[in-house]
């Protein structure tokens, strides 16, 4: 059997838990347009007819300002150094930039040797007339030694059957290491923390969402019923006031929609009580951020 570890690596914003998603069919990541979205490590498990890989989607790299944003390009520095494959993600509609240059730049580092291997990933071509796409190929090649370069899309679906292929071929003979039915390693605690936040990102103006953590203070399960209650932290009064929104309307429709997802994805009732608290400087405090799960 095939398998492995593959660590999706690359800048912020350039597509991984799409494609983490994509590539599972099952949504275990949240995603939005911000970058930093995802701020640990997520693990997830494609089953495959001969092959079982895990696959680590990782904090985007970026040159750390916060005590958080440091143990967030920690996290993916340690991904890179137990994965047999790695996914180099970037944005085909974006000419490469300084943060796609550091991101190769850390991964050319952590390699030694040219090991692991590593893919180039040219995401969201689907958003690119094709005259676009052979000359970043050409810009990006001359970067690493890429195993394969693959133009694909993780939203729409294009070229991910061909990514599956190329993938198993390069993952080494092993055991499977996770049970069949395993998806990820990823608790319901977890997963309903980033589901509310990831609510939050959609919702909330551009200056919240970098100083928004999600707590889950309580998750008890009453047959089919969970009922959750989920502090939000924020930084400053002015974004507490922003997440609440005039009324409490803007709270009141990050339950709603938080809510409808996590009973799709734990197949159960869900009551749900969310607090906004103002936490100054949390992204500092180490406390906060061990508590937090960062």
């Amino acid at each position: 059997m095939k398998t492995g570890t593959v660590a999706i690596i690359g800048r912020p914003n350039v597509g991984k838990s799409t494609l983490l998603n994509a590539l599972l069919k099952e949504k275990i990541a949240i995603v939005s347009d911000k970058p930093q979205t995802t701020r640990t490590r997520i693990l997830g498990v494609v089953h495959l007819p001969g092959a079982q890989f895990a696959l680590l989607d990782t904090p985007g790299i970026h040159k750390p300002q916060h005590q958080l944003n440091r143990r967030m390009v920690r996290t993916t520095m340690d991904c890179m150094k137990e994965a047999d494959l790695l996914y180099v993600m970037v944005d085909a509609t974006a000419a490469p930039g300084p943060g796609d240059r550091f991101a190769i730049e850390q991964v050319r580092e952590a390699r030694q040797e040219g090991r692991p291997p590593a893919f180039l990933l040219i995401n969201k071509v689907d958003a690119v007339n094709k005259s676009r796409v052979l000359p970043l190929i050409d810009a990006y090649r001359k970067m690493l030694d890429w195993s394969e370069i693959v133009p694909l899309s993780a939203k729409n679906g294009i070229n991910v059957d061909r990514l599956l292929e190329l993938t198993v071929a390069a993952l080494p003979e092993g055991e499977a290491g996770y049970e069949e039915d395993m998806l990820t390693d990823q608790p319901m605690r977890t997963l309903a923390a980033e589901i509310v936040r990831e609510k939050i990102l959609h919702l909330t103006r551009d200056e919240v969402p970098y100083a928004v953590a999600v707590e889950i203070t309580s998750f008890k399960e009453e047959g089919k019923l969970a009922r959750i209650q989920a502090s939000i932290f924020v930084e400053r009064d002015s974004q507490k006031a922003i997440v609440i929104g005039k009324q409490g309307e803007l709270l009141k429709t990050v339950g709603t929609e938080a809510r409808v997802e996590m009973e799709k994805l734990f197949g159960m009732k869900v009551f749900l009580e969310l607090w906004v608290t103002v936490k100054e400087s949390w992204r500092e405090d180490e406390q906060t951020l061990v508590e937090l799960g960062y």
